[in-house]
C-alpha cells in the first residue's frame, strides 16, 4: 500500500508538553466514527485519507464501538497496511467493559487487563499512549497512576496519560509521578469546546505549569458546532441515530443552542471558514493545546477539518464577539 509522499508537509506538529513526542495538530479518534458505525472498507478509506493528510495519531478506548471494543477491532484489521513506526496509537480504560467487580474504573487489575485486551484487539505489541480514562473515587490514586507506570516499564505503553481528570486530582497525579519516580504523565485528554470551557480553570493551568500535553476530545461538541444541525436533525446524524456510549441524542439539539451556532457560523464565514473549522481553530489557538481529536464519517470530512489549520489566528474583536455569542 502506498501513501502520499508529501503527507508530512501538509500537517502541523506540536510538542506534547515537555516530552519528546510530537502530535499532529489534528488527530483522528474512533469513538463514534468506526466500530459498527462504518464497515471496514469505509473505515480504511477514512484512516488512509487521514494518514495521507499527515494525521499520524489515532485514538481509541476499550469501550469504543458497538459492541464495546469494536472500534479497536476494526483498526486492528487494517493497521498492518500502515507503517507502524510512523503511527501514534492510543487507548484508554476506565468505563465498564465486562461484568463483575473488576470490569471498570481504575484498579491495577482493571487497567492491566484492559491494556492486554486492547493490544489483542488492535493487533499491536505496544500502545504509544495508554490512559486512565476517568478518575476512580474508590481506588487510591497512587494505585491507578502506578498501574500506568507499570505498563510503561513493561513496554506495553510508551507514554502514560489521563483523561477527564480535573484539579486537584490532576495536580496530585502529577505530583505522584515525581515523588515515586514513575513514568511522567505525558498527556491529558479533556473535553473542551466553545460551549464548555471548564478546563480553562481545571486543566489547562496545571498542564501549562507542569509541562503536560493536552489533546482535546469533542472540540465540535459531537457535531453541534458544525453546520449540520442548522436546519434541523438530518437523517444519519448522531442525534438522529442516538448511537449511545456517550453519544448525543435529539435532546442535545436545542433551539437556543442552534441559534447561537447560527451566529457563530456567520463569524466563521467572515473568516473564510466553516463553522467546524472555526471551532477547531478556536481550541487550537491556545499554545497549551497539543492536538484536537476529530471523528469523521467520510474521507471528505477529514480533509475539511484539517483545513482549519489554514487560519488559526483570531483578532481581539473576533474573540470578543465569539464570547458574547457563546454566553447567550
Amino acid at each position: 500500500m502506498t501513501f502520499a509522499a508529501n503527507r508530512y508537509d501538509r500537517m502541523t506538529y506540536r510538542r506534547c508538553g515537555h516530552s519528546g513526542l510530537l502530535l499532529p495538530a489534528v488527530s483522528l479518534g474512533g469513538w463514534q466514527a468506526i466500530g459498527s458505525y462504518r464497515d471496514d472498507s469505509a473505515a480504511k478509506a477514512i484512516f488512509t485519507t487521514a494518514f495521507d493528510a499527515g494525521i499520524t495519531h489515532f485514538d481509541f478506548a476499550n469501550n469504543y464501538g458497538k459492541p464495546s471494543g469494536a472500534s479497536e477491532e476494526v483498526f486492528g484489521r487494517i493497521v498492518a497496511d500502515f507503517p507502524r513506526e510512523e503511527l501514534v496509537i492510543s487507548s484508554k480504560a476506565g468505563y465498564r467493559m465486562w461484568p463483575g467487580p473488576y470490569g471498570e474504573w481504575g484498579s491495577r487489575k482493571y487497567l492491566i487487563e484492559s491494556c492486554e485486551q486492547s493490544l489483542k484487539r488492535l493487533q499491536v505489541d505496544h500502545l504509544d499512549i495508554f490512559y486512565s480514562h476517568r478518575p476512580d473515587p474508590n481506588t487510591p490514586l497512587d494505585e491507578t497512576i502506578g498501574a500506568l507506570d507499570q505498563l510503561v516499564r513493561q513496554g506495553k505503553a510508551l507514554y502514560a496519560g489521563i483523561s477527564n481528570y480535573t484539579d486537584p486530582a490532576f495536580t496530585r497525579a502529577v505530583e505522584l509521578t515525581k515523588q515515586r519516580a514513575w513514568a511522567p504523565l505525558t498527556i491529558h485528554q479533556p473535553r473542551y469546546h466553545l460551549f464548555e470551557r471548564d478546563v480553562e480553570h481545571t486543566v489547562l493551568p496545571t498542564a501549562g505549569r507542569e509541562g503536560v500535553g493536552v489533546i482535546i476530545f469533542s472540540p465540535l461538541a459531537q457535531g453541534i458546532l458544525t453546520d449540520r444541525y442548522l436546519d434541523g436533525i438530518p437523517a444519519g446524524s448522531r442525534a438522529a441515530t442516538d448511537p449511545g456510549n456517550g453519544g448525543i441524542g435529539r435532546d442535545a439539539v436545542k433551539p437556543e443552542v442552534i441559534a447561537r451556532v447560527r451566529k457563530l457560523s456567520e463569524v466563521a464565514k467572515r473568516r473564510g471558514q466553516t463553522m467546524a473549522q472555526m471551532a477547531l481553530a478556536w481550541v487550537l489557538k491556545d499554545p497549551r493545546v497539543t492536538s484536537v481529536l476529530i471523528g469523521a464519517s467520510s474521507p471528505e470530512q477529514v480533509l475539511q477539518n484539517v483545513a482549519c489549520l489554514g487560519n488559526l489566528s483570531f483578532s481581539g474583536h473576533e474573540l470578543d464577539e465569539i464570547d458574547r455569542i457563546c454566553a447567550g
